[in-house]
């Protein structure tokens, strides 16, 4: 195994390595958004009761005070949530850049290696023809 299959490899890990953990971030991105979304329903119902029972609106207010502190941490975490989803793609894209570099080299790695080998192969037919231009050259004197 080459250098640059050891690399490749390393590199191919990575890559799978941020998606994974890009995958975890936006699932709990999903997450929070679906506690936004229960959070929007059950201050909905608490209006609705508030409505229906005057007795039940003085204690609304209480509950609204709980409900906008909720809101704002639930706020706050979808952009923690948002910021590091931007920082798990741009990991992601550095470590697919990086492995598309080791890959390219790899390739004009093989690339030069097959050009000498094909150049190498080329002389031993010039001197084969050249030895046999020489010995028909030489017997027909």
């Amino acid at each position: 195994m080459s250098t640059f299959d050891s690399l490749i490899r390393l590199h191919r890990w990575q890559v799978d390595e941020r998606r994974r953990e890009l995958a975890a971030l936006e699932e709990n991105a999903a997450r929070l958004a679906e506690e936004r979304r229960r959070l929007d329903a059950e201050d909905e119902r608490e209006r609705a009761v508030a409505v229906a029972a005057p007795e039940a609106a003085f204690s609304y207010a209480a509950y609204a005070r709980v409900l906008i502190e909720r809101r704002r941490r639930l706020q706050q975490a979808q952009h923690d949530a948002a910021e590091r989803i931007a920082g798990g793609r741009d990991a992601l894209a550095e470590a697919f850049r990086e492995l598309k570099r080791s890959e390219v080299a790899a390739a004009n790695r093989a690339r030069e290696i097959e050009q000498r080998e094909a150049r190498r192969q080329q002389q031993v037919m010039d001197d084969l023809g050249i030895e046999g231009f020489r010995r028909k050259t030489a017997g027909g004197e």
